[in-house]
């Protein structure tokens, strides 16, 4: 049996529990470097990275082939502002001040894009300084507004995107982000959304990138259980103001190239400098491996909002229905939603195992089309891990509350589909 099919005889079906994914200090602070791509398979990355949760780097070998990295970056390797201005001038921008703290983060603003790089273009002629700050173009989705440029390809390491997946079949949103910033711009400490995963190429530029395992956050909490806006601040040290501080890991540091991909293991808080000028490109991600992590996500943040309103629980009569409105306008989703999320996911893996996949719908939908290439095994596991989330959903007593035998399909009658299907695909 080859490497390929071991692995997914044996991971695939392995029943691997959400503690797999419990903090541990890497030791040394070592983090893998995958060189070649011809030696290095969708399984190895299953095996080794997802499923322990643990960050890797892939070599620039990984993207030389990327238009970006032909196109946006001149010869001695700098942003190429001149391409970038023809191609993408007129579209407007986030852009974050990052010598400002509002609340735990940096004040975003829009702007055109040709005024960010004149901006950028003038920063680097006073030396890195200007009265307006040092400004960090972020979380711009250039795929969602500019589908038709040769930017990127994504590594089929990742193709495995519920996130993306969903919110492409709903037309609304997505989680692609390019990231555009002089040398010294940087995000402050944070884990992200949902609590996926994250990849991260430089298409030019270097960073530095600070982080901590699962859990390793709360040994950073000040005495009023507050996460620190940098976690290399001086006032870390004083004891009477973050007491366990010292109890802390030291963090993982990945010094990441211009060509290089950084994956970021699910849950792991981080913080990032651009120690260049630097252009990225990054995704939000989440499939079958942490699934289970951001339904756990869900389920804190729904008990954060209804601690803070639970002066009004006996007197609003709505007051479940309140709180998963408040829920999704502070993260994006809710339960309803987040059924509605999985039910999408299964429904795709569904028509991969029926078949159904010919080579229109593949054009219709790349995301099923990527699972089919993965292969029934990859499916099946998906569905497995849809399937225990959605029984917890379905046991949630928030849940029951929202009266869940109006969805459609009702979860229950979901669920028997969902294992009968497995079941089938099993024979």
């Amino acid at each position: 049996m080859d490497r390929a099919a071991f692995a997914c005889s044996t991971v695939f079906f392995h029943d691997y529990s959400s503690a797999s994914h419990g903090a541990v200090c890497l030791p040394q602070g070592h983090v893998d470097y995958i060189e070649k791509v011809e030696s290095f398979s969708y399984s190895d990355f299953f095996r080794d990275y997802l499923i322990p949760n643990h960050p890797c780097v892939f070599s620039a070998k990984f993207t030389e082939g990327w238009g970006s990295r032909r196109n946006w970056v001149t010869r001695d390797g700098k942003p190429n502002f001149d391409y970038l201005l023809q191609h993408f001038g007129k579209a407007v921008v986030p852009v974050a001040n990052c010598d400002v703290k509002e609340y735990n983060s940096n004040p975003k603003e829009q702007i055109p894009l040709k005024e960010y790089i004149s901006y950028w273009k003038e920063y680097i002629k006073k030396n890195y300084h200007s009265p307006r700050g040092c400004l960090y173009l972020k979380d711009w989705h250039l795929y969602r507004a500019f589908p038709e440029q040769d930017v990127y390809t994504t590594p089929i390491y990742f193709t495995s995107d519920w996130l993306n997946e969903y919110w492409d079949a709903i037309g609304l949103d997505d989680y692609r982000f390019v990231y555009m910033g002089p040398k010294g711009s940087w995000t402050p400490f944070h884990a992200d959304v949902f609590r996926s995963y994250s990849w991260s190429a430089n298409i030019c530029g270097k960073k530095k990138w600070l982080l901590y395992p699962p859990r390793q956050e709360e040994y950073l909490r000040d005495r009023h259980g507050n996460l620190p806006f940098d976690v290399t601040a001086p006032g870390l040290q004083d004891s009477s103001i973050y007491p366990r501080y010292a109890q802390s890991c030291p963090p993982v540091e990945i010094i990441q190239e211009a060509g290089e991909v950084v994956f970021i293991p699910s849950g792991w808080y981080h913080q990032v400098y651009n120690l260049e000028d630097t252009i990225s490109i990054n995704h939000n991600w989440v499939n079958g491996c942490n699934v289970a992590i951001m339904w756990s996500f869900l389920q804190d943040e729904l008990a954060a909002v209804q601690r803070e309103i639970s002066e009004w629980r006996d007197t609003m009569e709505d007051w479940h229905l309140q709180c998963q409105v408040i829920m999704k306008s502070c993260t994006g989703i809710n339960y309803k939603e987040f059924y509605n999320f999985l039910k999408v996911i299964a429904e795709n893996r569904i028509s991969v195992l029926n078949h159904v996949l010919d080579e229109e719908a593949s054009a219709k939908n790349p995301h099923r089309a990527a699972t089919s290439a993965l292969g029934m095994l990859h499916a099946v596991f998906d569905l497995k891990r849809t399937v225990q989330v959605l029984t917890s959903l379905n046991a949630n007593e928030d849940f029951k509350k929202l009266n869940p035998k109006s969805l459609t399909p009702p979860p229950e009658a979901f669920l028997h589909h969902l294992k009968a299907a497995i079941d089938t695909a099993l024979l």
